[in-house]
């Protein structure tokens, strides 16, 4: 079974985070990392393809400056190989256009028939960007799969939802974001990791793709970001000291908020 996984590659979390002073975006000129939220879905990937006998699972990413430090622990995990998109026009491209990339990406990697997200990227958060996937490649799509089985041809899926969970099916081939938590993902071996390095890499530029250049990059999401402001410090709580009346003052100023 071929597996796509869509894996992005962030910027440390344990760093301090940088803004570009011109762009007003993440800077991403240092080492890269594989988004913490992909990596549950390459361990779930690896177990479906260990699961079905056979296959191989490989690695689709958009990065800045041909970074590959991400790709390559997905690859220390197991998968078998990796695609990156990378390219100076591709600076500011917003989340359709992300989708636009990566799903020309994947229509490159032969035989896949499931796709594997993240519910949302650690970095962006639009949560936007599998279901654009699916949409642009005319393939039905799961989100929020808390447990994933395939069999005849068919995905079966536990969607995870407020009051537990529905349990849904659609046919391969299809697009399915996981969640945190669906797996626990494996740790890289000392083998895996040394196996990594030689395992196949694509690099594609915003040509190999063939999506037009006019709608990616900053002029293709006809967005600019103006400004940006600390978030408003918290304000301090009001104490209530409780002579016995405590009870009383706290409803009363739940009352007063509207809220009972």
């Amino acid at each position: 079974m071929n597996i796509v996984v869509c894996a992005k590659q962030i910027p440390d979390p344990a760093e301090p985070g940088a803004l570009d002073p011109q762009t007003k975006t993440l800077k991403r000129d240092g080492k890269l990392i594989l988004d913490e939220s992909d990596m549950y879905g390459v361990e779930m990937a690896l177990q479906l393809a260990e699961a079905a006998g056979g296959g191989e699972v490989t690695l689709v990413s958009m990065a800045p400056d041909n970074k590959v430090d991400g790709l390559r622990s997905g690859l220390a995990m197991g998968a078998a190989k990796a695609v990156l998109v990378s390219d100076p026009a591709l600076a500011g491209t917003d989340a359709l256009g992300t989708a636009k990339v990566l799903a020309a990406a994947i229509g490159k990697v032969d035989g896949a028939q499931l796709v594997l997200t993240a519910t949302e990227s650690s970095d962006g958060y639009t949560g936007t960007v599998p279901e654009q996937i699916a949409a642009i490649l005319g393939m039905p799509s799961i989100t929020f799969a808390k447990s994933i089985e395939v069999r005849d041809g068919t995905v079966y899926v536990k969607r995870q939802t407020d009051a537990g969970y529905d349990e849904v099916e659609c046919p391969l081939p299809c697009v399915v974001s996981v969640t945190a938590g669906v797996v626990e993902p494996r740790y890289p071996s000392f083998k895996g990791i040394m196996a990594a390095k030689s395992k196949p890499l694509d690099q594609l530029t915003l040509a190999d793709t063939g999506v037009d250049a006019g709608s990616v990059g900053w002029g293709g999401g006809g967005q600019e970001i103006v400004g940006i402001e600390d978030a408003p410090a918290r304000e301090a709580g009001e104490i209530f000291e409780d002579d016995g009346s405590g009870v009383d003052k706290i409803v009363a100023y739940l009352e007063n908020l509207k809220i009972v």
